[in-house]
């Protein structure tokens, strides 16, 4: 398994090593218009919290920090991002290599509660893990986490998103995910690399023991976002920390 594992991840860093020079092109235009509106989400976000430090995981060529860096000048902001490839696109770009550097979003070798703030963007759904990672960025998290990912749940027609939902709620969904990729548990493909099935509600238990949540679908949807929405942003504030700018 462990072997497994380590071909997965080797799968995913040869694409991007592969895509890097296009990676912007992909991740930062209008086709990529869900994570725009996450992260004019986040914007807001760090202004009503007061947050004065953010770690964005899986950052690529820290198209986030680029970002925020614009809109504020005191907000200290680290991003890790294992291809190297990657790094160098976003050095090249304007980020020191102390603002982006290597690192595993399975295990983060910072402090308990050394940001007050840890995003993802498109990340978990490369994970085969997602809810180690998850927790790793939760312990690094003083205020709270902010993930915007997809959701396998909403994805598809009206018939194959209420198949999807029927079999997550009796529990087979992993068991037909198995079947549906030939045992693999993921797929590749030229515009994501390697991606495993995912939604946000996944991890929404997890986050939810701990914080106070608010939901975002980032795209159109109805009225349930489990239900509709293909892509969602959730924001988890950590108990007993201030809802209100001080």
């Amino acid at each position: 398994m462990h072997t497994e594992i380590l071909d997965e991840v080797s799968i995913q860093r040869a694409y991007y090593q592969r895509t890097a020079g296009a990676y912007d092109a992909a991740h930062l235009q209008e086709q990529d218009r869900e994570h725009l509106f996450a992260l004019r989400i986040l914007d807001s976000i760090i202004d009503h919290f007061s947050i004065a430090s953010l770690l964005d995981v899986g950052a690529g060529t820290g198209r986030v920090a680029r970002y925020l860096k614009d809109r504020h000048s005191k907000l200290r902001i680290v991003s890790i991002e294992p291809v190297r490839e990657l790094r160098e696109i976003g050095y090249a770009s304007g980020l020191s290599r102390a603002e982006l550097i290597d690192g595993n979003v399975n295990k983060l070798e910072f402090a308990a509660s050394a940001f007050d703030l840890v995003c993802e963007f498109g990340v978990l759904h490369h994970v085969r893990r997602p809810a180690a990672a998850v927790a790793e960025m939760l312990r690094v998290a003083r205020t709270g986490i902010f993930i915007s990912d997809c959701n396998n749940f909403g994805q598809g027609s009206g018939a194959t998103r209420a198949l999807k939902q029927l079999l997550n709620a009796l529990k087979l969904w992993r068991v037909a995910d198995l079947i549906k990729t030939r045992g693999k548990g993921f797929t590749v493909s030229e515009g994501d690399g390697l991606a495993y099935s995912y939604s946000v509600f996944d991890n929404y238990r997890q986050i939810a023991r701990g914080c106070r949540t608010y939901l975002f679908n980032t795209q159109p949807a109805g009225i349930n976002p489990y239900r509709t929405a293909h892509h969602v942003a959730l924001l988890g504030i950590k108990m007993g920390e201030r809802l209100t700018p001080e």
